[in-house]
């Protein structure tokens, strides 16, 4: 039984998107990252309003940019687009556009 005082698991909230992270993640020549899908959870939507953006972060959203230790990964999903935004070698947000499906499942569990 999911525990409502931690934020969610993403592959508990969404398991197919789940798997499809790992996999582009893979794909993209990117095992370190891919091994930490299961673990992220969902703490926040993007604030943005925008009613293609799907995006989440799995780490306290930064107070201005992030460190220099930054650095994105763009995947290529069927539908829509995904691009990672890494800092320090974690998986620190990620952002999803022009997916319904991932938009209208985080706003159900992270309001």
């Amino acid at each position: 039984m999911p525990d409502p005082s931690k934020p969610p698991f993403l592959s508990e909230v969404l398991p197919p998107f789940a798997r499809e992270l790992e996999e582009l993640l893979m794909e993209e020549g990117e095992p370190e990252l891919a091994a930490q899908v299961p673990e992220l959870r969902i703490l926040k939507r993007c604030p943005c309003g925008d009613s293609f953006c799907s995006t989440f972060y799995v780490r306290p959203e930064p107070r201005g940019s992030y460190s220099p230790n930054h650095r994105n990964v763009e995947l290529s999903p069927e539908k829509g687009m995904i691009i990672l935004d890494i800092v320090d070698g974690w998986i620190a947000s990620v952002e999803v556009l022009y997916r319904d499906d991932v938009r209208k499942a985080i706003q159900a569990v992270v309001p």
